[in-house]
């Protein structure tokens, strides 16, 4: 049995001096899921957070939460709780003073309020840090703070706005594992907002593809990195290799003048469409042996595996693979047809958002 809808944002626009942010938007978010709210800046999943937490009013639509209206109800009335990059927390004030700071407004007992903060403590792994001042805490640590001080409220949606921005590479490894481990804990819904891809894919189990003001592709990471709709989502997806191609026909495409076995269908005959193929999905062999020949014309090392630039039919091929080939190598290259994505070019202005450089 699928999960419930929590959450339905429904024709939602908004402008700011005129410039529009968000152009009827439709989102539904489920019970007990990490949704992640993608793309660069100004794609407008920001602005989506704060309509969805009370911060702003849209313009236009309706934000549905747990079946009730919520677009103008404040967000000291929402049952969910917001995290930003910037945790605030009050220096002034102890980690269990900040923790507690919101169950005190609500009213709660002491007695309630030592429970919560003990529970809240445990779940984020700052036993004993109850005592200290924020000033004497890691950056990691802070974060973990301003989640538990979120969390203790028992809202059933946790906002997180850019939670990990401002840690460094290894923390926010870190944080990103201990957020999966929480939302799975606490069995509440997750709406996170980053232009990480990394941290999108780690974390999501639904992922919000967003540029412009619209919704370029929604679905799991899976579907998004291995079937991108369009060559916006191909581009700020991981890395790709976008060529102009032409459909010959059914399971077959030109690119760079050179016929390349697919499995897609429908695109009809000889119509310009957009080819993608993923660096790891290129396969070097020796010259002769492939669908085109080139040569080497660049090479570096990431840890994992080798990146190399491959010269071959007027392109710069973008290649990773486990073993290195030397600049100047000349090499073929073959692509399983299972691996070639095509998708047609944009037909109208709005889609033409996707061609923007990102």
């Amino acid at each position: 049995m699928s999960a419930k809808n929590l959450i339905d944002l429904i024709h939602i626009s908004k402008s700011f001096d005129g410039e529009m942010v968000l152009d009827d938007l439709n989102l539904s978010i489920k019970e007990n899921e990490f949704l992640t709210l993608l793309g660069p800046s100004g794609c407008g999943k920001s602005t989506t957070l704060r309509i969805l937490g009370g911060f702003l009013t849209p313009d236009k639509g309706q934000v549905i939460f747990d079946g009730q209206d919520i677009t103008r109800v404040p967000p000291n009335r929402r049952n969910l709780n917001t995290v930003f990059q910037k945790y605030a927390l009050f220096p002034h004030m102890t980690i269990e003073e900040n923790i507690a700071f919101g169950l005190k407004i609500a009213g709660k007992t002491d007695a309630y309020i030592r429970d919560k903060i003990s529970y809240a403590l445990k779940l984020v792994n700052l036993e004993g840090f109850q005592k200290r001042k924020p000033t004497l805490l890691s950056g990691g640590q802070q974060q973990r703070v301003a989640i538990a001080r979120a969390i203790v409220c028992e809202p059933k949606v946790l906002l997180l706005d850019e939670p990990l921005g401002a840690l460094d590479l290894k923390l926010r490894q870190e944080m990103q594992y201990e957020l999966i481990r929480l939302k799975n804990d606490l069995g509440i819904t997750f709406v996170y907002v980053t232009h990480d891809q990394e941290e999108a894919l780690t974390m999501s189990d639904t992922i919000v593809v967003m540029n412009q003001g619209y919704i370029q592709q929604m679905g799991s990471p899976e579907d998004i990195y291995n079937e991108p709709e369009n060559a916006f989502v191909a581009a700020f997806i991981g890395d790709s290799n976008i060529i102009d191609g032409i459909m010959v026909h059914d399971e077959l495409v030109e690119v760079l003048g050179v016929k390349f076995p697919c499995v897609d269908k429908g695109f009809g005959e000889y119509k310009p469409v957009d080819v993608v193929i993923r660096p790891e999905d290129v396969v070097l062999g020796e010259p002769g042996k492939g669908l085109m020949d080139g040569i080497v014309s660049h090479i570096i090392f990431k840890g994992v595996h080798y990146e190399m630039e491959v010269s071959a039919g007027g392109y710069e091929w973008l290649v990773q693979s486990t073993v290195g080939r030397p600049v100047g190598t000349p090499v073929s290259l073959y692509v399983d047809p299972f691996n070639i994505q095509i998708m047609n070019k944009p037909a109208s202005e709005d889609e033409m958002a996707v061609e923007l450089d990102v």
